[in-house]
């Protein structure tokens, strides 16, 4: 549209469907760029993705005619449905039902970008738990305790 201008940053917090540690090394960056590719193709614009074996953390912009819900549909399911035909596992893929969406001003980029970039050594010293309940309390979202995404059994 003529005259529409805009500027929003994204960052989606999905997990694997009960936390399972499905997401192997070996074949990481080929799923996660499949991940950045299918924001792409929706929509969005992606500046990083990137997680550990149990959550992803992707950071992008989008255009305010989409929907963050939308765009996060296709993204997990699509992205499920090309871990699952690849053959990487011998079982079904999932994500969690939810996400954690928070948005954040052109200012803030770099900090993000780097925050996502390091998700391993920063998880060497903090939970998924712990860092979900953080960005929640940081944001002064109101959480309800039993639909936080729990540890691992």
């Amino acid at each position: 549209m003529a005259n529409t201008y805009h500027q929003i940053y994204i960052q989606a917090v999905i997990a694997v469907k009960y936390r399972n540690a499905l997401i192997r090394k070996e074949w990481k960056s080929e799923f996660l760029a499949v991940i950045g590719n299918l924001i792409n193709k929706s929509g969005g614009k992606t500046l990083i993705v990137n997680g550990t074996e149990d959550h992803t953390h992707c950071f992008f912009g989008m255009k305010p005619s989409l929907t963050v819900s939308g765009l996060l549909q296709k993204v997990k399911a699509n992205s499920s449905k090309w871990l699952n035909e690849s053959g990487k596992l011998s079982h079904r893929f999932e994500w969690q039902p939810g996400y954690g969406v928070f948005s954040y001003s052109r200012s803030h980029i770099d900090k993000v970008y780097n925050y996502i970039k390091n998700q391993e050594v920063h998880h060497r010293k903090k939970s998924f738990r712990e860092e979900y309940i953080r960005l929640l309390e940081n944001f002064e979202v109101d959480y309800d305790e039993r639909y936080i995404f729990s540890e691992p059994v």
